[in-house]
């Protein structure tokens, strides 16, 4: 399988479990990765055999920037669902940072990756 990957898009949302979160949000950066079959687009040179990553990339960030969620995990979801609307998308790999996460100590980042297919 192909991939066509996005990889750190930024959108700010109001995700998370602490009021904090849900009133001023933070930045989350998505990556994914698409699995398609890109040769009917490579050999008729065709977008529309493809999957169209910056509606792909709009779209991602909509829900990103859309209805809070305590859970990065159900983010992650709610994106997988979205990228699997497209015809041809077989699966996907959503990670989600959340590199402001509202921990104690000092760390880089906090990530939740998960796969999705249509079968």
């Amino acid at each position: 399988m192909d991939r066509v990957a996005l990889r750190g898009l930024r959108a700010r949302g109001h995700h998370g479990v602490f009021p904090k979160e849900r009133e001023e949000g933070q930045t989350f950066i998505v990556d994914l990765s698409l699995g398609l079959d890109t040769r009917p687009a490579a050999a008729d040179d065709d977008l529309t055999k493809t999957v169209h990553y910056g509606i792909v990339a709009e779209e991602v960030a909509a829900v990103v920037e859309g209805e809070p969620v305590n859970l990065i995990e159900t983010l992650a979801e709610r994106i997988a669902r979205v990228c699997l609307k497209h015809e041809g998308v077989q699966e996907v790999e959503v990670c989600v940072h959340k590199p402001d996460a509202p921990i104690t100590v000092p760390f880089d980042d906090v990530t939740v990756t998960i796969t999705r297919s249509r079968v």
